[in-house]
């Protein structure tokens, strides 16, 4: 018979109990060949040198690393670079920050990944949506601005990136990567979209030329702020703008049409800004409404780690910023680096990744640098470039090296309106209409969270649109939990499969019998829902049947393979559900529970209560022993 106590790996002794026999032979049968099982025998200096490998992968790839590798990652590095540094300088801007942090930020924080990263694809940098909420996040302590207090602002973005540091980093060693998953796909792109509406709209501000603009980011002050102060738009900025828009529109339509003319995207704005600086500084742009940047210093990142603040009341801005755009910067940078890993057939580890994140984040805050994290538009021209691994990220370094020693002042002509149309160009990618029309079709609830993000973001402040969409997230979660889904099981004629009986018209049941699927880990949360719901199937399975000349319910059987934990709660419920049953002369079993599960059930005595051989490997085995019974019970009677 097909009980797991009978089965030919399990050998049940006075001296073995049922639980050790689960924990050791079923073991070996459903879980065979531990992946690591061969560690323990390697040498001692073997096993350092991969446990090193694993933290730093750049001493698995480093030592393979080729001639035709080195070609690859360096057109790769050069192209992202091209890149990088018109957009360290736009988000740096967006951030309330001096220019030259962006380019700071470009610098350190890639060699770290290069070294401590797991994703080929990657290209490290600052980001438009963590830029954004950062800047709101400090100016809300206090009315911080840079203009007010410019050392202390600064100071504040570096504190923020060494508390986003730590947390990413403290997240990856202890294996928390599954608290990212709360920012779930939905909520993901809502956000970027609502972002990406005001930031857009925020680059008025450079479009128009003006000098004064709110720091609030909701749809309300930002239009306020354009309008009330229209006195000090600028016909030349939004012509010279209006320009670079089409350019960079035009070059990012032929990469669509044409994907091997990428780099042609990749550089456009690079040439925006070498264009526009040049214009500025033949026509005198400063004098013609057309404002610049002004002064870049040349020199490599000073060392700033003397200047982070832990003092005072800035302290829980500095950590609340860091925190929240740390989870925000990470979701992002993971789902990238996951995406680009699956069109290259290749895995990355989450939890490697927020070491590596964390680690370039905390050196990042002691060299001058804010937050930095993978994102998707460098990512995806790495990509799309022939990177082959990790070291594009150091010659992009080395770029951004080489124009922090000599090339920074030759920036200082740059058009500020040069940087806002690249930020609205890069924006405009991030407001995926087709995926909320995607969701609205495919899910309702999810279109829900998804506009909850949007609207909130849009209306409101970064920070409530997340904290609103994420909630709602949390709230479906734990209905999924609170009520799971249970079903009736019955046979597929012709076969020893059992479905449910909704989704499978065609089945039968056997009279007397009721097989029920457990879909779910049983909690304190849905253990009441569950003896509830099996309590309401028994009640009504005479009726169900349709056929009142049918004998009545005798057996139970609990389909548990779902069942992936249970708790104290759940262990309870069976006890409860086990006693109702008997008390009505109905016998109940249990097949296809999980070892996790077992292993308590049998230190609950719950397998003592209902008898090891009402445990089966099957719901066929369950059954057969159940007519076995009721033939044997049948012979008996006859005999008397």
């Amino acid at each position: 018979m097909g009980t797991i106590a009978n089965h030919p790996k399990v050998n049940l002794t006075k001296n073995r109990t049922f639980g050790q026999a689960i924990g050791s032979d079923l073991k070996e049968t459903f879980f065979p060949d531990n992946p690591f099982g061969g560690f323990k025998k390697l040498s001692p200096g073997l096993r350092v040198w991969y446990c090193l490998q694993y933290y730093i992968p750049i001493l698995e790839w480093g030592p393979k690393y080729t001639f035709s590798y080195f070609r690859s990652d360096l057109l790769a590095g050069l192209t992202i670079a091209s890149l990088a540094i018109p957009q360290g300088i736009s988000y740096a801007r967006l951030a309330g920050l001096p220019p030259i942090i962006g380019l700071y930020s470009s610098f350190v924080p890639p060699l770290i990944y290069a070294v401590f990263g797991s994703s080929k694809n990657l290209a490290v940098g600052t980001v438009a949506a963590a830029s954004l909420l950062l800047a709101s996040l400090i100016q809300s302590g206090d009315d911080i601005t840079y203009a007010a207090n410019p050392e202390l602002y600064i100071n504040l973005f570096f504190t923020a990136a060494f508390f986003t540091g730590v947390m990413q980093a403290a997240l990856g060693f202890l294996r928390l990567g599954i608290l990212i998953d709360f920012l779930s796909r939905s909520t993901i792109t809502g956000f970027m979209g609502g972002t990406a509406c005001i930031i857009i709209l925020q680059q008025m501000k450079g479009m128009l030329g003006m000098t004064h603009f709110t720091t609030k980011t909701d749809l309300i002050s930002v239009l306020h702020a354009i309008f009330h102060n229209r006195h000090e738009w600028k016909w030349q900025s939004f012509v010279l703008g209006i320009c670079f828009l089409l350019f960079l529109l035009l070059s990012k339509h032929l990469k669509e049409k044409m994907p091997k003319l990428f780099w042609v995207s990749a550089i456009a704005p690079l040439l925006v800004v070498v264009l526009g600086g040049l214009f500025a500084f033949l026509v005198k742009g400063e004098d013609h409404g057309i404002p610049i940047v002004g002064e870049l210093k040349k020199g490599l990142n000073p060392i700033s780690i003397g200047h982070l603040t832990f003092q005072g009341k800035h302290l829980s801005v500095a950590l609340k910023a860091g925190v929240l755009s740390g989870f925000l910067a990470l979701a992002e940078g993971i789902a990238v680096g996951r995406s680009l890993a699956m069109l290259k057939d290749e895995q990355i580890d989450g939890n490697k990744e927020m070491i590596a994140y964390g680690l370039m984040n905390i050196a990042g805050s002691f060299t001058s640098c804010y937050l930095t994290t993978g994102p998707f538009s460098k990512s995806a021209v790495n990509y799309h470039a022939g990177c082959k691994t990790q070291f594009s990220n150091v010659v992009m370094s080395i770029c951004i090296m080489l124009v922090l020693l000599f090339l920074a002042p030759l920036f200082k002509f740059t058009p500020l309106v040069a940087l806002s149309t690249i930020i609205i160009v890069a924006m405009i990618g991030l407001i995926e209409i087709h995926e909320f029309k995607r969701l609205f079709k495919v899910d309702k609830f999810d279109f829900i969270v998804c506009m909850s993000a949007f609207i909130g973001v849009l209306m409101f402040t970064m920070v409530i649109g997340l904290s609103v969409s994420v909630g709602l997230s949390l709230i479906r979660a734990l209905i999924y939990v609170a009520r799971p889904k249970t079903c009736k099981l019955g046979n597929i004629p012709g076969t020893d499969l059992y479905r449910d009986v909704k989704q499978y018209t065609g089945t039968s049941d056997m009279p007397g019998v009721l097989v029920l699927q457990l879909g779910s880990p049983i909690y304190f949360a849905n253990a009441g829902y569950l003896r509830e719901r099996i309590s309401r199937w028994v009640e009504n399975e005479p009726n169900n049947r349709g056929d009142k000349n049918d004998e009545d319910l005798q057996f139970v059987v609990l389909e548990m393979g779902g069942v992936t934990a249970i708790d104290n709660s759940g262990i309870g419920m069976l006890f409860e559900v086990q006693k109702i049953l008997e008390k009505k002369g109905i016998k109940i079993a249990m097949t296809n529970p999980r070892q996790e599960v077992v292993e308590k059930l049998v230190a609950a005595e719950f397998v003592k209560s209902l008898g090891e051989e009402w445990i089966f490997v099957s719901i066929k085995d369950a059954i057969y022993a159940w007519s076995y019974k009721l033939q044997e019970s049948s012979n008996k009677t006859e005999e008397v």
